[in-house]
């Protein structure tokens, strides 16, 4: 089940588990769809997932799993098919829901080049074929391999099936000695209806839709039946080549075109965001009466020099981006408003709906983000929907669009019940009777428990043995609930005092405990001694310091080597002041938010001597060095002043991949300066601390780009 709480909402506690259940829910999605073509969650529902997975990394990056679904493209080569790996990976690309993300599509684009607002930035927008992914690759002209997608890295060997395609060239003249085609296979609407109508006649298995009926119909083992089934294609790319095609997207596509390939014909070049809306308006009219199924618009930029400067994430190209149509809505009632406790205190309200469907799945919860959401306003006082409030028994409009939880767009006040009351938030909380307050500038309401509170100190300790934290093998989220509950580990520290309370020679072992032998006690054990040694940055993550996650413990335990010199910095640091605090902030990654929070929490008594009783029970592996490969590896390197050559993004990635930390602010730390024109207080207190500056030209020739 979905979990209830809005993203921005989430503790990180929260966000691990929900990663958690996000990447097995995507994996098994993936593997219905692309591997066994027999989808068990709508496209909408799909997107819902990705989108939800990828907004949560984006707020707690330092959460990110390794086998986050934002690293995966597609699903695994199903049984019966040879492997084929592409040379140059097929990617998917990243989705927009609505349409402000064009216009920050846009600017994304423009701030990576280092294009001012008013330079001229051309994008293409194409329809978005629902079909299946086909990678047609020629040799001297002729047709000698055809692939799914597959994982993107390794597809399926359909070239005999491809070959029945009659959209798709056997031979193509004047082409390039090397040209990989990509493109989508689909089935138009009548030829869906014509070929299940045949199916239902011979008493065979329909297909549900025309993605489904394509995907099916070209990964038959058998080319026989491929060739009886009304498969088209459009093709939208290329991987490898041999020669360029063109210098712009929309110039390539018309070479592709000139080849014999069939092209969209509703492809556009766009000026901009507002062409790009405009254009995507006009397809998204036609979406009825096109003939086959699309989900919405691809843009892409059109200059291929500037699509190679953006380059690509780990999944999707920096230069396209896939503009979906809108997911649907329902109205429903509002049954009652639910209160739930994460690890950080944070009061969440959770909408109790009568069930109804939206987009194809059953909603019965929605999130109602925090008390000014309920109470029709945002966090500065303004009024949305109208100034609207929710209450209990309302009539409410439920969406899903970017995000697998639902969430209340609106209320229908003719229908509101006449003893319906506006909803009193609580101010303690709903497990612990803790005051429960509201920080300046904080969206939620926080309970004042800490560890008194069931529901934060049973969080914490979970959070405590999670993956990237101690990761104890044999210990995990549920084990820990459990001793918990019976009073055997209250704080972290108890953990590793378990087996002298309850291991051999103590009246309660834990072997006796139902579903416990002597081995799977002693197991646990083992693991916990082993844990007994653990990295600066691993302890760090796991103490569950607000704001503080995994990235940001990597780049402390980087930043200070080891936990004396940790610890002793953040005992002299002053929160806003002092060299120590200069220090910390300076870090590129650690804002004030976060220094405050970490800062805080080590002089808080209670908490300090927690920690101290922890750490009294490990050996702290200092903080790997960079590899010394490079003439920047370990250095700290500030940019200052308009790079010419190179935007500060990319300098910044270049820098970091040599192996260099990259810092916002000018301190003695500092090793290098990199000043180009217009470099100003960073340039100036450089030179009064006496630290090596030197220009763009200098510092492409230092790591060797020049």
């Amino acid at each position: 089940m979905a979990s209830a709480t809005a993203v921005e909402e989430l503790t990180e506690d929260e966000a691990r588990a929900e990663l958690a259940r996000l990447a097995e829910a995507i994996q098994a999605a993936n593997r219905a769809y692309h591997t066994c073509d027999a989808p068990e969650i709508s496209d909408a529902e799909y997107d819902a997932l990705k989108a939800r997975n990828a907004a949560i990394e984006a707020r707690f990056p330092h959460l990110k799993r390794s086998d986050s679904p934002s690293d995966q493209v597609g699903g695994p080569v199903a049984d019966g098919f040879a492997k084929v790996s592409h040379a140059v990976r097929m990617m998917s690309l990243a989705n927009a829901f609505e349409e402000s993300e064009v216009a920050e599509f846009d600017d994304r684009v423009r701030r990576y080049l280092g294009l001012d607002a008013d330079a001229a930035l051309v994008f293409t927008a194409e329809p978005k074929i629902d079909g299946l992914s086909l990678s047609l690759r020629y040799e001297g002209g002729r047709l000698v391999q055809a692939a799914t997608r597959g994982d993107g890295e390794t597809g399926e060997n359909v070239t005999a099936n491809a070959r029945t395609i009659a959209d798709i060239p056997r031979r193509i003249d004047d082409a390039p000695d090397v040209l990989e085609v990509r493109g989508e296979v689909y089935m138009s609407h009548e030829d869906f209806a014509a070929l299940n109508d045949r199916q239902a006649e011979r008493g065979e298995k329909t297909f549900a839709n025309p993605r489904n009926a394509a995907a099916g119909s070209l990964r038959q083992l058998d080319s026989r039946i491929t060739a009886r089934r009304p498969l088209r294609f459009f093709a939208y790319g290329w991987g490898e080549v041999s020669i360029p095609l063109a210098e712009t997207q929309s110039g390539a596509i018309d070479r592709l075109a000139g080849f014999g390939f069939p092209a969209n014909p509703l492809m556009a070049r766009c000026d901009g965001p507002a062409e790009m809306l405009k254009t995507y308006r006009e397809i998204e009219a036609q979406r009825a009466t096109l003939g086959y199924d699309i989900d919405g618009v691809v843009y892409k930029v059109d200059d291929l020099d500037y699509q190679r400067r953006l380059g690509a994430r780990s999944t999707t190209p920096r230069w396209a981006l896939a503009h979906k149509f809108p997911a649907e809505t329902a109205w429903t009632r509002l049954e009652a408003i639910d209160i739930q406790v994460g690890r950080t205190g944070a009061l969440s309200p959770v909408a109790r709906l009568t069930p109804v469907t939206v987009g194809g799945v059953v909603v019965s919860n929605a999130t109602l983000h925090n008390e000014d959401y309920i109470a029709g306003r945002d966090a500065g006082g303004n009024p949305i929907r109208d100034g609207k409030d929710i209450r209990v028994g309302d009539w409410v409009q439920v969406y899903r669009a970017g995000d697998v939880i639902p969430k209340v767009a609106d209320v229908d006040l003719s229908q509101r019940p006449e003893d319906a009351a506006p909803y009193s938030f609580p101010v303690t909380c709903p497990e612990c009777g803790s005051e429960a307050i509201r920080e300046d500038g904080d969206a939620v309401r926080r309970c004042t428990g800490g560890m008194a509170c069931p529901a934060q100190v049973v969080e914490k300790l979970k959070h405590f043995v999670s993956r990237a934290a101690f990761d104890i093998e044999g210990l995990g989220a549920k084990l820990v609930e459990e001793l918990h509950g019976e009073g055997w580990i209250g704080e972290p520290a108890d953990i590793f005092t378990l087996e002298d309370r309850y291991g051999p020679g103590n009246v309660t072992l834990l072997k006796n405990r139902e579903g416990w032998g002597e081995k799977s006690a002693a197991n646990l054990f083992a693991a916990i001694d082993a844990r007994r040694t653990i990295p600066l940055a691993r302890l760090i993550f796991a103490l569950g310091i607000r704001h503080v996650g995994e990235s940001a413990s990597a780049l402390l335990a980087r930043s200070y080597g080891d936990w004396d010199q940790f610890v002793t910095a953040m005992d002299n640091a002053t929160v806003g002041e002092g060299p120590e605090w200069d220090r910390l902030t300076s870090i590129d990654g650690v804002g004030t938010v976060m220094a405050t929070s970490l800062v805080t929490a080590f002089h808080q008594p209670a908490e300090r001597a927690a920690i101290d009783r922890l750490v009294a029970h490990l050996t702290v592996e200092p903080a790997e060095q960079p590899a010394a490969d490079s003439p920047v590896a370990g250095k700290t390197v500030v940019f200052t002043g308009t790079l010419e050559k190179m935007t500060r993004a990319e300098a910044k990635a270049r820098a970091e991949a040599l192996g260099a930390r990259v810092s916002g602010s000018v301190s003695a730390r500092t090793d290098l300066v990199v000043a180009g024109p217009g470099a100003g207080s960073k340039a100036k207190k450089a030179a009064e601390l006496g630290i090596e500056t030197i220009d763009e030209d200098d510092w492409l020739s230092l790591i060797g780009d020049a």
